[in-house]
């Protein structure tokens, strides 16, 4: 039976004997745009091709580079595809730290590729056990728009529209502008990545957009944008803005008092801007919310109160007898004045006589006395004689 020997492949051979590469074996590049992909690469020295000059090529991987045309060659006598011309370039090989850089990818640059040296007659060698394998992806950078903020309404502004992505020494890009703010400029301002125009009140919050464009390999992005045009009053035009507001002191009403079976009981209204706060005084005793006292050094009393716009009501009760000579008081006061009235108790009469007096806003005065019985006990009013 014949004996079969597997041995391993020539280049591989050759790889193992100082032929080495140094390379990214996958990237990716997006739809008409730019990489650059580094490598570096090593082959065995010899002295019958020392004097040769050194050549470097890629090829596709299912090309035979015996044949077939390179997709990139650093020999001038060995053109490209004609696909790749312009497209796939090479650095200076005799450095031995090359570059590969692809301009405007297209999808059909798709694929795995080879990379081959060459140099005179003893180095011919393709580096197949490391490969580079190009994936295009679809477009997906958007321009970049920069804009001179704030935009001012009557302001002329410049905006410029760039790919920030795109190749440097690739095929040209034209730009148009479009929106309501500049339909009305002439089409040639309109095709430069430069716009220059006047914002008016009426661009605020409309859109502008950009575009870019290639025709080869075809190529179209665009980016849109919100305008935010601040306008400013016209030279001479002055805003004012007023707000008025209308204040008094308190316009005091009562007080009103009528003997009732369980004591005196007495009312006291006031009109005021802001609405004023209303206070009794009974003597020189201060009378508050609800007090019994058996010690008699202040009445009994319940004082109630309540407050609806400017008006302020307030009512007293006094639920046992008063001593003569006493002088009953509702005071009404806010910050711009205050006003008070009083009813007094009169020696020999019992009840009562009255005056007012008014605190920031003048001064009146007016008394009254009324019958000793209980029975005529009221008050007449405010600056009234009392009947006979």
């Amino acid at each position: 039976m014949p004996l079969s020997l597997m041995f391993p492949p020539r280049e591989y051979l050759q790889q193992l004997q100082g032929y080495e590469i140094q390379v990214q074996e996958s990237v990716t590049v997006q739809e008409g745009l730019c990489v650059h992909v580094p490598y570096s690469f090593s082959y065995p020295w010899s002295s019958w091709s020392s004097s040769s000059e050194l050549y470097t090529y890629w090829y596709r991987q299912r090309d035979n580079t015996a044949y077939s045309a390179p997709v990139a060659s650093s020999n001038r006598n060995k053109p490209v595809k004609t696909e790749t011309q312009g497209c796939f370039l090479l650095a200076d090989p005799t450095t031995n730290n090359c570059s590969l850089q692809i301009r405007d990818a297209r999808s059909s640059d798709r694929g795995r590729y080879v990379f081959r040296v060459e140099r005179g007659d003893s180095v011919k060698y393709n580096f197949i056990m490391k490969k580079l394998h190009l994936q295009v992806t679809a477009l997906s950078e958007k321009p970049h728009i920069r804009v001179r903020e704030p935009l001012e309404s009557g302001h002329p502004t410049e905006l410029a529209c760039s790919l920030p992505v795109a190749c440097e020494g690739g095929r040209p890009l034209t730009f148009s502008w479009a929106g309501a703010a500049v339909d009305s400029l002439d089409p040639q301002n309109l095709s430069s990545s430069v716009l220059t125009f006047t914002p008016r009140p009426q661009d605020h919050g409309t859109n502008l957009t950009c575009q870019v464009k290639r025709e080869w390999p075809q190529l179209t992005t665009q980016r849109t944008i919100q305008l935010n045009v601040s306008s400013r009053p016209p030279l001479g035009s002055h805003s004012v803005s007023l707000s008025l507001s209308v204040v008094y002191p308190p316009q005091l009403l009562g007080p009103s008092c009528s003997w009732e079976d369980q004591g005196l009981h007495c009312s006291c209204s006031s009109r005021a801007q802001p609405a004023p706060s209303l206070c009794w005084q009974l003597g020189a005793g201060l009378l508050e919310g609800n007090h019994s006292n058996s010690s008699h050094a202040v009445a009994s009393h319940v004082v109630t109160s309540s407050s609806e716009g400017p008006w302020t009501n307030s009512s007293l009760s006094l639920k046992e007898e008063l001593s003569p000579d006493l002088s009953l008081s509702c005071e009404a006061r806010n910050v711009h004045g205050a006003q008070s009235a009083s009813v007094l108790l009169l020696p020999g009469q019992g009840l009562l006589g009255a005056e007012a007096t008014e605190k920031g806003v003048g001064h009146r005065e007016g008394r009254a006395g009324v019958g000793a019985t209980r029975g005529q006990r009221e008050l007449l009013g405010q600056g009234l004689p009392s009947p006979a």
